[in-house]
């Protein structure tokens, strides 16, 4: 069974938003059992039935594509090597956020192919709204009915401009300030879920964000098509890029989401 890019994506919105709803009502309720994994982050009741939801979608729709997801045991690369297509899920970006009650989690839905992702979806269920990209075809905001095409900030002059740097509720301002040059000013945008920072930046409401600390390939493939749909990007924190499915470890490195690429950004990232 092949399906076309834009046939994926159909499924992938269809999965993020069925799985989103769902989280959306356990929220609500308030009722959900809270687990720490062996890396002493959370997980909850919630993410797995997201990923249960999520998994028998996309295994039914298109049982031809491997899945990797954050809440499952991830094979050695040996056996993961010979994947060309893949789909890529984080069942709840910001599981913290959900438990807190800040509204800001999402559920993310990426396809790696040749190792880049090429689908991007992000759905924020207590938004309301569907961020989703292809490649090629550019980035997108659908909130209630409406969808519309989404783009980077434009700096005005990109050399003076105010950088508004979306920020973790949960993260130390000073280290993420320490890294920045002191030549410029900035504004600061509370945010929660990594991903949901990414879509702000996609969409022009912030211009970078900085996220320190240990994230795996799932909290970044969804956003990367979509910010590198709109004009931005998003690289390791010293500029390498990202990696896919190319290496034993699913972890990613300290990384950045970048928008308007006119700004000198290596001059501005003091990253060591």
């Amino acid at each position: 069974m092949h399906h076309s890019i834009a046939e994926l994506l159909e499924i992938a919105k269809e999965a993020a938003y069925i799985a989103g709803q769902e989280v959306l009502n356990i929220y609500d309720k308030g009722i959900f059992e809270e687990y720490e994994k062996e890396d002493q982050s959370p997980v909850t009741s919630a993410d797995y039935r997201a990923n249960d939801i999520i998994m028998t979608m996309l295994k039914e729709q298109t049982p031809d594509i491997p899945v990797m997801s954050e809440e499952t045991p991830q094979l050695p690369l040996a056996e993961r090597v010979k994947w060309t297509r893949y789909w890529l899920i984080d069942p709840i970006d910001g599981t913290q956020e959900f438990i807190a009650r800040s509204g800001d989690f999402a559920v993310n839905i990426a396809l790696i192919e040749h190792n880049k992702p090429v689908i991007g979806v992000i759905y924020w269920p207590a938004g309301e709204t569907l961020y989703f990209a292809s490649r090629d075809h550019g980035a997108y905001k659908r909130c209630n009915i409406e969808t519309k095409k989404i783009n980077v900030r434009e700096f005005k002059v990109p050399s003076e401009d105010v950088i508004m740097i979306a920020i973790s509720r949960r993260q130390s301002r000073e280290k993420v300030f320490e890294r920045m040059s002191q030549k410029r000013v900035y504004q600061t945008l509370p945010a929660g879920s990594c991903s949901l920072k990414a879509c702000f930046i996609a969409e022009g409401k912030a211009d970078v964000f900085m996220r320190l600390g240990v994230t795996g390939e799932w909290d970044t493939g969804a956003s990367q098509c979509i910010i590198n749909e709109a004009g931005g990007r998003i690289v390791a924190a010293t500029f390498d890029e990202l990696s896919y499915n190319l290496r034993d470890s699913v972890e990613n490195p300290d990384f950045v989401v970048l928008g308007d690429q006119r700004v000198n950004w290596k001059g501005i990232i003091c990253y060591k």
